[in-house]
């Protein structure tokens, strides 16, 4: 079976990009187990606890990501720079994930077969 890797690099909000991205996560993990999730640049903001999306009209779904541990997803990696580059930090996110610098996240993409981008 292919590995498979899910990088999420868009603000949460400004499409349906995230929930999309999440949604093949959740059910490309009943088909495999050699998936990992990776979340650079703006991705990072999908993570972010304390969203307030019906402001805008919008649905919460950062809490979804909480059931990524649920489907026995434990790869799941943020870019440490992509973080402070926001003023970011792993207390902020909403579930527990590695974080990584620049060079891990080529190393552990690298090991992957597929790379899906949301």
């Amino acid at each position: 079976m292919n590995k498979v890797a899910f990088i999420f690099r868009t603000l949460p909000h400004g499409s349906a990009a995230g929930r999309e991205g999440l949604d093949a996560v959740l059910a490309t993990s009943a088909l495999s187990e050699e998936l990992a999730v990776f979340f650079i640049d703006d991705g990072v903001y999908q993570l972010k606890a304390g969203q307030a999306p019906a402001a805008i009209h919008g649905r919460d779904y950062a809490p979804t990501f909480g059931l990524l541990e649920l489907y026995d997803i434990e790869r799941v990696y943020v870019c440490a720079e992509s973080l402070a580059e926001r003023g970011l930090s792993p207390a902020d996110l909403c579930i527990d994930a590695d974080v990584c610098d620049a060079g891990e996240l080529r190393r552990l993409l690298s090991e992957h077969d597929v790379c899906l981008t949301f």
